[in-house]
């Protein structure tokens, strides 16, 4: 006992002599697209290039339904990259909506080092993407999955957008954080926010939370945070299964959820 002592309070004072590593245990993102592409689900794509407004190269796959009202925009989570969304996507291309999949800076084929202002600029350059083609705000969803939820709540509240969807997201990431790690000073070792729960009450675009209560990463009481903090019309929907693959067990529910609220 007492060795493990001896090594809790080693590795306290470690991290304590380290500002902001915390940090790094945020982002894992993949350079390899070694998912595959859209084209192994059947679907056409074009691969689509856009520059933030600091002048980082981003790249993105959009993948057009025919006679589609609403593009998605699909703001992934903290690992891996849009290649590692493919079943996620075929499950929305059965939506019948367009979807823009974005890379953040350092994910992918984009340039740069993630960090949160930039990942709001990534988001903010894949919406003027749409818009500049000739998407109308009221017909663009955004789509925030775990860390992109934050991302999306940003962005939806700062730009004119039909619709936001948040799937398995933080309320904020220190509060994950202290979830997992309530004896370190979480709040001094993190540099990144991510404070979508300050956020929510400007949100003005009608609301969908999908979370599973058995999600073992972000507890779905943060679900229960943001549902209470946001305005206007929302609807809050229990998923089944953990973090990352509440999507496929509770396919029926969560396919049913979107088609209704989109429409």
């Amino acid at each position: 006992m007492a060795r493990g002592l001896i090594s809790s309070i080693a590795t306290l004072l470690a991290i304590t002599l380290m500002p902001r590593l915390g940090d790094r245990f945020v982002y894992f993102p993949s350079r390899a697209l070694d998912g595959g592409t859209p084209a192994a689900f059947g679907l056409a794509y074009e691969d689509v290039w856009l520059t933030a407004a600091d002048g980082v190269r981003l790249h993105a796959w959009w993948v057009p339904a025919p006679e589609a009202r609403t593009a998605l925009l699909l703001l992934h989570g903290n690992a891996g990259n849009i290649s590692h969304r493919l079943q996620k996507l075929s499950m929305l291309a059965e939506l019948d909506v367009s979807v823009l999949m974005l890379d953040y800076r350092g994910y992918g084929q984009s340039d740069g080092t993630p960090s949160e202002a930039g990942t709001y600029l990534d988001a903010a350059a894949a919406y003027d993407w749409l818009r500049a083609q000739g998407v109308p705000p009221r017909h663009i969803a955004v789509y925030g999955e775990s860390l992109g939820g934050p991302i999306a709540v940003d962005l939806a509240t700062t730009h004119d957008v039909g619709y936001l969807v948040l799937e398995s997201a933080p309320s904020t990431i220190a509060g994950v954080a202290r979830y997992h790690y309530p004896w370190l000073p979480t709040d001094w070792l993190l540099s990144v926010r991510y404070d979508a729960l300050s956020r929510m009450p400007k949100l003005r675009a009608p609301l969908l939370i999908m979370h599973s209560p058995s999600d073992e990463i972000v507890p779905f009481a943060m679900a229960d945070e943001l549902y209470a903090a946001a305005p206007g019309d929302k609807r809050l929907v229990r998923l089944a299964g953990g973090h990352n693959d509440a999507f496929i067990v509770a396919a029926p529910v969560y396919q049913a959820a979107l088609r209704d609220f989109l429409r």
